[in-house]
């Protein structure tokens, strides 16, 4: 930890009686950092503001707040608590990261700081860069997360991403540091969980010092990010002007430079929900602009639709009922319904509860959505297409339960199946070739 600790006290850039805000879930990572920051408070007499989120979604949440407040009273911080009270449709990890960050950002104006800290460590940046190597990202994406982010009037710190989880822990135990556990941390369900339990620790054996590695790995990924990025700075007005993508000039340009000109208008898009795109999502706005046709249009993340119209192509937003919805399929979604879809490894089930799909015959990624007027599906065993309407009417499945029921669709906007009543012609039986196993529950 004396490396956090140099680092915090000789190159952070703190000045005498800074406000500095510390995010603390009360977990050992970000309890050791916040003690590690009473110690710099000492000698440089600043001003720490803890920020605590409740996300309100198990029981142990309203303990380990009066865990974290008794903890600052104790040692004269000042405390700052928000609860999620609602969540949307989008993904829940996502969604709950943007509310979160949005809410560190308010404290930070409140208390006029320029300093906002996390506790992400170097286990945590290796985990990032492995789940998104995996998933497929932007050049900055697969670089995982950076020690120091300039954002408009403050300056975000990760002190830790250079310290391994084992020595957070031996910090603790040494100077006798209380917290809290998450018990969602060890639920099998979550991808990072995943790499977290089994991944990480194979690379750990190979090499105890292996996060060294990683993080020399994301610092040379961004200084390549930030050349390209220079680079496409000096034409993005021309290429890019006013939000309208110039295909004729785009198509000018060398094809590493197009692909960033796509992330640039990706970033610019999603901004904080950045986590949701993938490479899959460029290589679609990369189709769709060398298209043949004068005219076509993709889904994306978050209800965008990316629209080529000649010469022109755009990203915008479409504007849902507050009874829609559409979720990007990539471990798990939580249904509007109460049910839940899952992406599994294997599944001995042949009924309507599941499907399986071979990625080459569709166009990924996958979402569900609720139905929409003129839907129709081709039924697995027909010959041609069937309404969804005569679909439900024929299962006699209740109006109300209709508008929520979920429709899985490729990205063409295909449905693929209707969970729990139908498959359609793409699904594939045991015998049959699949890389792809969702399953309703």
């Amino acid at each position: 930890m004396d490396k956090a600790y140099e680092f915090l006290l000789n190159e952070a850039g703190f000045r005498y009686g800074d406000a500095v805000v510390i995010a603390v879930s009360g977990g050992p990572d970000s309890m050791a950092l916040l003690h590690l920051m009473i110690k710099i408070k000492k000698a440089l007499d600043l001003e720490l503001i803890c920020a605590h989120v409740n996300h309100n979604v198990r029981v142990e949440s309203d303990y380990e707040k009066d865990f974290v407040e008794k903890f600052c009273a104790k040692n004269n911080i000042i405390f700052e608590y928000m609860k999620i009270e609602d969540y949307g449709d989008d993904n829940f990890h996502n969604e709950a990261r943007s509310k979160r960050y949005a809410y560190f950002a308010d404290i930070v104006r409140k208390y006029h700081a320029k300093f906002l800290l996390t506790a992400h460590h170097a286990d945590d940046l290796m985990e990032t860069i492995l789940m998104r190597l995996v998933r497929g990202s932007t050049l900055r994406g697969y670089s995982g997360f950076s020690k120091i982010i300039n954002m408009k009037n403050y300056v975000i710190l990760r002190p830790f991403i250079e310290i391994p989880k084992s020595e957070i822990i031996a910090y603790n135990k040494i100077n006798k540091i209380k917290c809290v556990q998450d018990k969602s941390n060890n639920k099998d369900i979550y991808t990072r969980n995943r790499f977290r339990k089994y991944i990480v620790p194979l690379f750990k054996k190979e090499d105890p010092n292996v996060h060294q590695k990683f993080y020399k790995f994301s610092k040379i990924l961004l200084e390549y990010n930030d050349y390209i990025d220079k680079q496409v700075q000096k034409i993005i007005n021309d290429v890019y002007p006013q939000g309208i993508l110039n295909i004729e000039k785009f198509l000018q340009e060398e094809h590493v430079i197009q692909m960033k000109i796509i992330y640039y208008i990706l970033e610019y898009t999603y901004q904080d929900d950045l986590m949701l795109i993938t490479d899959h999502h460029a290589e679609l706005i990369y189709n769709l602009i060398r298209l043949e046709k004068a005219n076509g249009k993709i889904h994306l993340p978050n209800n965008i639709k990316a629209i080529k119209s000649y010469n022109n192509l755009v990203l915008m937003r479409e504007e849902m009922k507050s009874d829609e919805y559409e979720i990007e399929i990539i471990d798990y979604v939580s249904l509007p319904n109460g049910k839940n879809i899952e992406v599994v490894d294997s599944c001995d089930e042949t009924n309507n509860n599941v499907c399986r799909l071979n990625s080459e015959e569709i166009k990924l990624p996958l979402h569900v959505r609720n139905r929409q007027t003129g839907d129709r599906m081709w039924i697995k065993g027909m010959l041609g297409w069937k309404k969804l309407s005569d679909i439900f009417i024929d299962s006699k499945i209740p109006i109300k339960e209709r508008e929520l029921w979920p429709v899985v669709v490729d990205s063409n906007d295909t449905i693929v199946w209707l969970p729990g009543l139908k498959k359609s012609k793409f699904d594939k039986t045991k015998k049959e070739k699949y890389d792809i196993i969702l399953k309703y529950y």
